[in-house]
């Protein structure tokens, strides 16, 4: 079983970042500044020993890449930000990892494709750096940027083709054209071509979409796992919903929205699990997720979501479920798991004060079992 999971370049200082957060910002100022909002709530996450790391010193990508393999974990998906006109965020963590050959672990990208906002931190749709996709000169700019990292022996590919992940196709208006022009430098370049997978749920829901570029399509956890438990716990809202006139729909969903805006919203860890693993894949094209845990608040405070319960032992039983699952329906061994240090949403393998090593671990064991 290959289990990939997602990496977070947001621990080092930027200029930019500094510009607009403030001096000496990263996602660990998200991190330490979190308080608990009720009681039993997790928070804040602590590092293990404190290490609050600067993934600009490569002895802490070695640890990374040590620990990771020791327990079992294939690779790396790292978060890529390029936007039109060439310019780059975040992405002095993957060009040290590249450089670096002690970090021998397998990789991959996924293009974080959205507009760079402060949406991720607060309800502002404040532009921070716009995305504009261009035309042919653009992508072959980026496909360069790009082709270092596929022509590295540690980056995963399958027939000769690298493995690119796009994060929101949806919001790409020249998609397709977009994709067979990257696909057709590849093969100029000595591959067989890309091998292109979506991640998250948004692209699914569009009707009559043209996936026909993707291989894979990636379930990205836990947003499954809450939308199949929200499509049911809301059937009943929706019903009456189609009942009322659009004025009194108007209040009720103000009156909805100011509930849920005084009190973080919360989920139970296990049914968002139950609800992963009694979903059958509908495709052939999907790629299984998981989740360590998840909570937001670091990030979002009361406007966040908290999924409760999350401890090394349930994780243990719920990944072994899951690698059962992905053999029997799945057509490939690559489980993409959320995530190896998205410490501001509750996502990390790390080791921490309170688990230590116990969800690495309880990953090793799940793999040994399988």
């Amino acid at each position: 079983m290959r289990v990939i999971a997602y990496y977070l370049p947001q621990f080092h200082e930027t200029e930019l970042n500094n510009k607009w957060w403030g001096k000496g910002f990263t996602e660990w100022v998200n991190v330490k500044k979190a308080k608990p909002l009720y009681e039993g709530h997790y928070q804040p996450r602590v590092p293990y020993n404190n290490n609050y790391y600067n993934l600009l010193n490569d002895d802490v990508l070695e640890w990374q890449t040590r620990i990771a393999k020791e327990h079992g974990l294939y690779g790396f998906c790292f978060y890529h930000y390029w936007f039109n006109n060439g310019d780059l965020l975040l992405e002095k963590p993957v060009e040290k990892f590249l450089a670096n050959k002690k970090c021998n672990i397998k990789f991959c990208i996924s293009w974080a494709n959205e507009p760079w906002t402060k949406a991720w931190v607060s309800k502002s749709d404040q532009v921070l750096m716009a995305q504009d996709y261009g035309g042919e000169e653009t992508w072959r700019s980026h496909f360069n940027y790009l082709l270092q990292f596929f022509n590295d022996e540690r980056y995963i590919k399958e027939d000769n083709k690298p493995l690119l992940i796009i994060y929101r196709p949806e919001i790409i208006p020249c998609l397709n054209k977009m994709l067979d022009y990257l696909n057709k430098l590849a093969i100029e370049s000595g591959f067989n071509g890309l091998d292109f997978a979506y991640q998250g749920i948004w692209f699914d829901q569009i009707k009559n979409r043209d996936d026909s570029r993707f291989k894979y399509n990636i379930e990205y956890e836990p947003a499954y796992g809450e939308s199949y438990l929200e499509g049911k716990g809301h059937s009943n809202l929706v019903k009456i919903a189609k009942k009322i006139d659009n004025v009194t729909l108007s209040v009720f969903n103000k009156k909805l929205s100011e509930i849920y805006m005084r009190k973080v919203r919360r989920m139970n860890y296990d049914e968002v699990w139950n609800s992963i693993l009694h979903h059958i894949p509908d495709d052939k094209k999907r790629i299984a997720g998981a989740f360590v845990d998840w909570d937001n608040t670091p990030r979002r405070g009361t406007k966040g979501l908290v999924i409760d319960g999350a401890n090394p032992s349930k994780f243990y039983k719920y990944m072994k479920k899951r690698f059962e699952l992905v053999k029997k329906y799945y057509s490939t061994d690559m489980v993409f798991l959320f995530a190896w240090n998205e410490w501001a949403e509750g996502g990390y393998m790390e080791p921490d004060e309170k688990y230590k090593f116990g969800y690495l671990n309880a990953l090793k064991r799940a793999l040994q079992d399988e």
